[in-house]
C-alpha cells in the first residue's frame, strides 16, 4: 500500500493533468452537434493508423522468445485495422447520405 501512495504522490502532477484532460474532452464532445459527430468520429478512428505503426515497430523490436510483446502486438495490429476500417466504413456511409439521388427516366 505504501508503494502505492509513493507513486501517487510521485505522479501527482501527471495524475491532475490527466483527471483535467477528462473534464476538457468532455466539455468539448458535450459541445459539438449531433451533425458533426460522425465524421469527427471517423476521423479520429483514422487516426489510429499510428497505432498500426507503433505495434508493428514494438513487434519489429521485440526478442523472438518475447511472447507477450509479440502477442500485444498482434492484437494491437488487429485491433487497430479493425478501427481503421470501421471509420473509412462509417464516413462512406455518411458521404453517400449526402449524395442527391439519380431520377429514373420516365417510361410512356
Amino acid at each position: 500500500m505504501e508503494s502505492i501512495l509513493n507513486w501517487i504522490s510521485g505522479n501527482e502532477q501527471i495524475i491532475y493533468i490527466v483527471i483535467l484532460m477528462v473534464f476538457v474532452g468532455i466539455e468539448i464532445i458535450g459541445r459539438v452537434p449531433s451533425v458533426l459527430h460522425t465524421p469527427l468520429m471517423s476521423g479520429a478512428n483514422a487516426i489510429h493508423g499510428v497505432v498500426i505503426i507503433g505495434a508493428i515497430i514494438v513487434m519489429g523490436k521485440a526478442e523472438s522468445d518475447n511472447y507477450l510483446a509479440l502477442i500485444l502486438g498482434f492484437l494491437a495490429v488487429i485491433l487497430g485495422t479493425i478501427n481503421v476500417v470501421g471509420g473509412f466504413v462509417v464516413t462512406d456511409r455518411m458521404l453517400e447520405m449526402f449524395k442527391s439521388k439519380k431520377k429514373a427516366p420516365k417510361n410512356k
